[in-house]
Order: structure tokens, then C-alpha cells, then sequence
């Protein structure tokens, strides 16, 4: 993955879903490969999503999934500012999708991101200059 891609949320949760095995591997590899590559870029809306996810859903203790964020904070990190708001309920307004899809893809699209790796959207969509991509769809 050579491209300036960002990782949502799920993608990082999945690092710690044991129930499914398959895409817990795949998540752990794509994180470790961004990370080493230097494509990878989060935000901090991505980060906060995490933390409450593992530690609710998964059931992973708060001290480990706070190491997590700062791991996972070694991406490439994008702080959300107002105009990100703004930018997300315009694009909220023009495609009839959810608000935090479209905070991720603003934060995307500033951070130079050409690839949002995620399953909350659908495959090979595009917005803005981003294209979707679900790293976990089998072929």
C-alpha cells in the first residue's frame, strides 16, 4: 500500500477482536505495514473512537487500550478543527452519509490521503479525491 492512506476506526479495533481471527491478522498487519511504511495516517477522532470501543465492546482494559492510542498516535496524526466540522456536514448534506463517515473523510482528504481504509463505507466509492476500500473484502 503505497498510497497516503488513512485507517478508521475499525480497522484499529479489529487489532484487538479475537472473534474474528482473519481480520484481526489482517488489521495487526495493515497497522504494523503503515506504520513502518509511513503511509499511514489516524485522527484524533479515530483514536477517541477506539478507545471506547475496545474498552466497551471488547472489553479490552482501559490501560492497555490507552498504550494502544499512543501507539496507534504514531501514525500520522490529525487533529480535527472546526472547518473539519464544517467540511463534514457539507459533505454530510451532499451525499446523504452519516457524520462521523464524513468527519473521516474531510480529516482524509486534508491529511492528503488518496485511500480511506474502512467497512463503514462502500467499496471503491470515492469522495472528494478519496477512494474506500474495505481491507477485509474477501478477493
Amino acid at each position: 500500500m503505497a498510497a497516503r492512506s488513512f485507517l478508521d476506526t475499525n480497522v484499529l479495533v479489529y487489532t484487538d477482536d479475537h472473534d474474528a481471527p482473519r481480520k484481526q491478522a489482517e488489521a495487526l498487519e495493515l497497522v504494523q505495514r503503515a506504520r513502518l511504511e509511513g503511509w499511514g495516517v489516524v485522527s484524533t477522532q479515530v483514536l477517541q473512537e477506539y478507545f471506547v470501543a475496545a474498552t466497551t465492546k471488547l472489553r479490552v482494559p482501559p490501560e492497555i487500550a490507552r498504550r494502544k492510542v499512543e501507539l496507534f498516535g504514531r501514525l500520522d496524526l490529525v487533529l480535527i478543527d472546526l472547518p473539519d466540522i464544517l467540511a463534514a456536514i457539507d459533505l454530510l448534506r451532499l451525499h446523504a452519509i452519516g457524520f462521523w463517515d464524513a468527519l473521516v473523510l474531510r480529516t482524509a482528504h486534508r491529511a492528503g490521503c488518496t485511500v480511506l481504509l474502512t467497512e463503514d463505507l462502500q467499496h471503491g466509492a470515492r469522495y472528494d479525491g478519496v477512494e474506500v476500500r474495505n481491507p477485509f473484502r474477501a478477493g
